[in-house]
């Protein structure tokens, strides 16, 4: 074998390793959501507790619908999150359409106060967000009738709206459509189209890449939100998937209940990204070539 072979497999060995290291708790977890609690101990310092192996049933899934109202806590997770990606998508992209392809008095203020809002973390404005949100009226369903609520506390849209737009996000497509060339808007006003017809019919067709990468890591970011529907939630009837897995964790259900909880947070998450995987590695890809 050469030397040049034996690179390549020491490199292939490498990698196998790294993967074993990401790939590990997601098989733990997987295996031991659908083994007894006495066989995720009797597995857990050898090879059999990431292959499924063993007593292998749904009963774990089973009791986790039997003891929590995790059906309802799952559809409120992918409302919240689909609707906030899908607003999100328009709403950046088209705050970068204006940011990048048109030309206006303070623009370079305004996209300067993008950039620097990027730096700000939740926890700095979580507080103020919270006493605004108690203050701010909305209208609820209740016994087959809307009524007037005294605040967006306890409801749906608090979880999403204030997380539509993100300057990271913005930024991104505000990156992407800057290397766009301008003849194609040029081209397309002088046929008579309006700015909004150049973003619906010329940018977004050709912006797939990153308007796959912004709804995975918007995804990401509204699926895994803790704190703030912790703080903003307090009933049953609008808690998310994240919350819920605090307090079924504290009903003493066991490490197998535990896991297939997990699993069911984690499984939707996998999904989307291999949906979107291969825009999103076009994107990273040809942002390492533009870079």
């Amino acid at each position: 074998m050469s030397v040049k072979h034996l690179k390549t497999l020491g490199w292939y060995l490498i990698l196998m390793g790294i993967g074993y290291v990401f790939l590990f708790p997601l098989l733990f977890m997987l295996f031991s959501s659908l083994k007894p609690e006495q066989a995720i101990f009797a597995d857990l310092y050898s090879i059999r507790a990431i292959l499924p192996v063993g007593e292998l049933s749904l009963d774990n899934y089973r009791n986790v619908f039997e003891k929590s109202n995790v059906s309802l806590y799952f559809l409120n997770s992918l409302f919240i999150t689909g609707g906030t990606v899908i607003l999100g998508l328009f709403v950046n992209s088209l705050l970068a359409f204006t940011l990048s392809r048109m030309a206006w008095s303070g623009q370079k203020v305004v996209l300067s106060v993008v950039i620097a809002l990027m730096i700000i973390p939740l926890e700095a404005i979580v507080v103020p967000l919270l006493l605004l949100a108690s203050k701010l009226p909305s209208i609820g369903w209740e016994q087959g009738m809307f009524v007037l609520k005294s605040s967006w506390l306890n409801t749906l849209h608090v979880q999403m709206l204030p997380f539509v737009a993100n300057s990271f996000f913005i930024f991104l497509f505000y990156q992407f459509f800057r290397d766009i060339p301008k003849d194609f808007d040029e081209a397309a006003e002088l046929d008579g189209a309006t700015p909004f017809q150049v973003y619906r019919h010329i940018l977004v067709p050709m912006s797939g890449p990153v308007f796959a990468t912004v709804a995975i890591l918007h995804f990401l970011l509204m699926w895994n939100q803790y704190i703030w529907p912790i703080m903003a939630v307090q009933g049953e009837d609008a808690r998310p998937l994240m919350p819920g897995i605090q307090i079924f964790f504290g009903r003493q259900s066991s490490w197998g209940e535990i896991m297939a909880y997990a699993s069911l947070v984690t499984l939707p998450v996998l999904a989307v990204f291999l949906m979107f995987q291969k825009k999103f590695v076009t994107s990273l890809a040809g942002a390492g070539i533009k870079g």
